[in-house]
């Protein structure tokens, strides 16, 4: 009795268990249909956001939303599902028989594609009002848009399908540009509006340096090419490109080494830039005094206790060299030299105070903490190569921030990209200020560090390319041999070629730094190829922004104008070069006895005949086209 009584508790409880599991494994079934695009009515939805713009320091936009229409099927409505395919099909730019299969083969709701163009959304809109799409449905959401297309693409980043942010400020900012929130599909639904992000990027120098960026790629054959502009004194980055680069608009179709971020993901050695900060570090620790003497013969020979003997070969010998000479002539000798007057901790130290081995962070994601490795690890020549940029992985973020204490008297700031977040009304939401970190070295070393500089850009300097009429610019070149992973040694092709300046000396106001990776033309120092980058942007910046240069006469109006007075034009015994000069300096031509001037055009003088230096007599004709 006792037995069967148990037998039947075992029966009622099996048949319990098995409900159960029938019950869990139909809801599974049903989540897994839902995910794969059958979605029932009345369920649990996201109301329509309008993902926020991204805009520049000034207020122009960069990305903005669309709305755009996605056509959808609700299957228990499609009466035709082989006519309704080839129609979508033919419109859509979609395979009909996969199409087909598709609204065969699913239940309830189905996204037949997500944000069609206008053009395909007023051809199914005219379908369906023929009656020829029953059951097809027109879904308005919202897609990105980058008006510039590629410009600032590593900066921006791009949003999926979903308006998700993927990369770039629309993943690090994702929350702030489309906030989340859900409702039924049967409630209300109210438009959400995200906040505004604006950069400190500015479009117009954005546009520079993309354009220099991408003529140096194409002349001298480089894997990529890099310049960064930042604000000296807020460290506030006013343009930023990497070529290769992408258009947002269509990310999808490009390479992921075009969408790697590698101003803030890749680490190299810097070469012959790093001198900069090992010198401030061994001047800023009192091991070397700006006036001390090292001998450079070419060679650095160091003899170890084990009888072996350390060498470090430079390209020439350059004599006796003191700190500034260092830096002038990028002697690695003298800076291994230097090296052995301060200790491995203190160094290290002084370079993770520059922010070395640590990410600068910047709100963009994939940033490299590079490589400086403890001085437990260091081998006895480590110290000696790290001095002029070896045997240490940095990026070109890194490098910037670095320069920030140099620029600032000693200070190191954080670099900035956004400054403010506002809201769909106009409301200041959170605003990102100057962020000082640390002082890393003494004012008086700052200031000794860019004296040296600028003797480095001046003549016999190696940054002399980088020099521009009129600005004193604090500089040092960097030409650094590549590891090669295969065989652990120096490649003898790959080279990264760089150039960084601070201008004016005087009283910094811009931080620019180009590096070219791999470049295959016929030269790869930084010095001969790097350098005339550098005074290109420079000179643009130099304009763009109104930086005074020796010799410009400027008017002020404090707090509304200031006005650079070209000089008056004088005719001497030869012809003066008039290319570039203004029509309305070109005037008192016309009144000079004797002379027959012709100007053709408006604008600013393109051509002249006679040619600069030609002799002037009485009765010559100038002839002069303006455009």
């Amino acid at each position: 009795m006792t037995n069967d009584k148990q037998r039947r508790r075992l029966v009622i409880f099996l048949g319990f268990l098995g409900l159960v599991v029938l019950l869990l494994i139909a809801r599974l079934a049903q989540l897994m249909l839902l995910r794969s695009g059958a979605v029932e009515r009345g369920g649990i939805t996201l109301p329509a956001v309008e993902r926020g713009p991204i805009l520049d320091r000034n207020g122009h936009v960069l990305a903005i939303t669309t709305r755009l229409y996605s056509v959808t099927a609700w299957l228990p409505e499609v009466s035709d599902p082989e006519g309704s395919a080839a129609l979508l099909a033919e419109t859509l730019e979609l395979d009909a028989g996969q199409t087909a299969r598709r609204l065969k083969e699913a239940t309830g709701f189905l996204f037949v594609k997500r944000k069609v163009t206008p053009t395909q959304s007023e051809r199914v809109r005219a379908l369906k009002a023929e009656g020829r799409l029953k059951g097809i449905d027109l879904v308005p959401e919202f897609g990105r848009n980058y008006p510039n297309q590629s410009l600032a693409s590593h900066v921006l980043g791009y949003v999926g399908l979903d308006n998700v942010g993927l990369d770039g400020v629309e993943y690090s900012f994702n929350e702030e540009l489309s906030p989340a929130s859900v409702s039924r599909a049967d409630a209300p639904q109210e438009e959400i509006f995200g906040n505004q992000v604006f950069l400190s990027i500015d479009r117009d120098i954005q546009h520079m340096v993309e354009r220099h960026a991408r003529q140096a790629f194409t002349d001298n054959q480089a894997d990529s090419v890099l310049i960064l502009a930042m604000e000296a004194g807020s460290a506030e980055i006013l343009g930023y490109a990497a070529v290769p680069d992408f258009d947002p608009n269509q990310f999808n179709s490009f390479e992921r080494s075009a969408l790697r971020n590698l101003p803030l993901a890749q680490a190299y050695e810097p070469g012959s830039v790093f001198k900069i900060f090992s010198i401030a570090s061994f001047l800023q620790l009192g091991g070397i005094q700006p006036e001390e003497q090292f001998n450079c013969s070419g060679l650095y020979e160091k003899r170890l206790a084990d009888g072996e003997t350390i060498r470090i070969r430079d390209l020439t010998a350059h004599g006796r060299v003191n700190a500034g000479l260092i830096l002038k002539y990028s002697c690695n000798v003298g800076a291994a030299y230097a090296s052995e007057k301060v200790q491995r901790e203190d160094f290290y130290r002084l370079l993770q105070s520059f922010g070395f081995g640590r990410p600068t962070g910047l709100p963009l994601p994939g940033e490299s903490a590079g490589i400086l490795a403890p001085p437990a690890r260091w081998s006895l020549r480590t110290k000696a190569t790290i001095a002029f940029g070896q045997e240490i992985s940095v990026s070109a973020l890194q490098v910037m921030q670095a320069a920030t204490a140099i620029a600032n008297g000693g200070l190191l700031l954080a670099p900035r990209i956004v400054t403010k977040i506002l809201s769909p009304t106009g409301e200041l939401v959170k605003e990102f200020g100057r962020q000082p970190l640390r002082e890393v070295v003494s004012p008086q070393v700052a200031r000794e560090m860019l004296e040296m500089m600028a003797a480095a850009a001046g003549e016999g300097g190696t940054a002399r390319r980088g020099s521009v009429e009129g600005m004193r610019i604090s500089a040092k070149t960097g030409t650094a041999q590549v590891r090669d992973p295969a065989t652990g040694t120096y490649s003898e092709s790959n080279y990264v070629a760089s150039y960084l300046g601070i201008f004016p000396t005087e009283e910094p106001r811009i931080i620019l730094y180009v590096v070219l990776h791999n470049p295959k033309g016929p030269a790869y120092y930084g010095s001969q190829i790097a350098a005339p980058v550098f005074r290109g942007v420079a000179e643009d910046l130099i304009g763009y922004l109104g930086i005074p240069r020796r010799g410009d006469v400027v008017l002020e109006q404090p707090g509304s104008l200031r006005v650079t007075v070209p000089p008056a034009l004088v005719l001497g015994e030869s012809m003066p070069d008039l290319r570039g000069t203004p029509k309305r300096l070109l005037l008192p031509l016309l009144a000079v006895p004797g002379l027959e001037v012709r100007i053709s055009g408006d604008g600013f003088v393109a051509e002249q005949d006679p040619p600069p230096g030609t002799r002037l007599q009485a009765g010559a004709s100038i002839r002069l086209r303006l455009e």
